[in-house]
């Protein structure tokens, strides 16, 4: 039987409908820049409705429940198979929805499983919030906790009844599937707040946990001109960061733990595969010489993958950004033109415009595979043979690209 998966959008802005940025949000600073250019733009257009708008979660504002109902209704008709799970997200967060729970009475009628992609919870003022939701089938729940302690979450995340929140979390770990977030920052809500937070959600029965990395810096992945989130706020490196999660995860067996942008302990992912010399032998052989561009992060694991299946040690530059899929034209300018082959490959969803790299790097530039790997936040869903097989297909067709367009 195929899977169908339906997804209501509840449209709503970051900031705007969620009760007020909490602190640390990505979105607070964010400046309109004119459009980077992507992916789906066309080849004599930069900007397309994505890296000009989606990027920047531009939506003017919830959409009313009549709209919902009514996309929702067509999406319906659509399909022909029984539906196995319907989410509810949007840009704003639908905790703060003001039609949250006539909308959920329409979807708690359907006998479908239920599953909220992303809430901070800052919108629910009633413990009993979660008993309603329980009895309206609702079965998943990803929700940013931030900390166990009430007071952080009130100074920090903006939540009016931080204490209704954390009992909501709660009685529905009890129940159904929660999946907690955290970004972590450094001095408020790591050393002993994180651990007696991680004590908590083990207890209840949370069932995982990603921890994310706060990220403060231009480098780090603040590309709507919105760097610093925080004046004078402490991050830490990505490696540092590892090591959180990896000490996390070994003391709390109970809770699925991973994190962004390193690393799940779990599969040893991202970029599992270099540990597995049965499916490195199984990747087609470097034959061609071409330059592949990626993120600081990725680059030492991306050059090892590649030099086990022949490539040549220049093979893998590293822009400054960490984040490969948040390289824009800016990394690219910084390099050094020289070092580069004749046929350049950039991520296949970096913010970039071809033609406007070609002109900048005076070089072919091609765009790679959409993934060669899966972050923590994506892992955590899957299994270790999902990811493996995710990253032998994107290296797989990284070593194509190479051979076929390399010199």
């Amino acid at each position: 039987m195929e899977m169908v998966h339906l997804t209501i959008d509840i449209g709503g802005k970051p900031g705007v409908n969620c009760r007020g940025f909490c602190t640390y949000c990505y979105f607070k600073h964010a400046k309109d820049v004119p459009p980077f250019g992507c992916r789906y733009c066309l080849p004599f257009k930069k900007g397309c409705d994505y890296c000009s708008r989606g990027v920047k979660e531009l939506y003017s504002g919830f959409y009313p429940l009549k709209t919902v109902a009514e996309n929702f209704l067509a999406d319906l008709q659509s399909v022909t198979e029984d539906i196995t799970k319907i989410t509810v997200s949007g840009g704003g967060d639908p905790s703060c929805y003001p039609e949250f729970r006539e909308l959920f009475d329409i979807l708690g009628s359907l006998d479908v499983p239920l599953h909220i992609g992303y809430t901070s919870g800052k919108g629910f003022d009633s413990e009993e919030t979660a008993d309603f939701l329980i009895e309206k089938n609702l079965k998943e729940i990803s929700f940013t906790v931030f900390a166990s302690d009430a007071e952080l979450r009130r100074k920090y995340m903006n939540d009016p009844t931080p204490e209704a929140s954390l009992e909501i979390i709660r009685r529905l770990a009890g129940k159904i599937d929660v999946y907690a977030a955290i970004v972590i920052l450094p001095d408020v809500n790591d050393g002993a707040v994180l651990e007696k937070t991680l004590d908590w959600l083990e207890n209840i029965g949370v069932k995982g946990t990603i921890l994310m990395r706060f990220a403060n810096r231009t480098n780090q992945g603040l590309i709507l001109d919105n760097a610093p989130i925080l004046e004078n706020q402490r991050v830490h490196t990505a490696e540092e960061f590892r090591k959180i999660v990896e000490s996390s995860a070994s003391a709390h067996p109970n809770l699925r733990i991973s994190g962004t942008p390193l690393y799940d302990p779990m599969f040893n992912s991202p970029f599992a595969i270099r540990n597995d010399d049965e499916l490195l032998s199984k990747l087609p052989k470097v034959t061609k010489k071409a330059t592949v561009i990626t993120g600081s992060v990725a680059a030492p694991y991306v050059l090892e993958i590649l030099e086990k299946c022949g490539a040549q040690k220049g093979t893998v530059v590293s822009v400054d950004k960490e984040i490969a899929c948040l390289i824009t034209i800016d990394d690219l300018k910084k390099l050094d033109a020289s070092v580069l082959a004749e046929t350049v490959i950039i991520p296949g969803r970096s913010f970039v415009f071809l033609p406007e790299a070609e002109e900048v790097l005076s070089r072919n530039v091609i765009r790679g595979p959409e993934m060669l790997t899966a972050d923590g936040e994506t892992s955590m869903g899957m299994t270790e043979t999902g990811v493996l097989s995710m990253e032998v297909d994107g290296f797989s067709s990284l070593i194509h690209l190479i051979n076929q367009n390399g010199s």
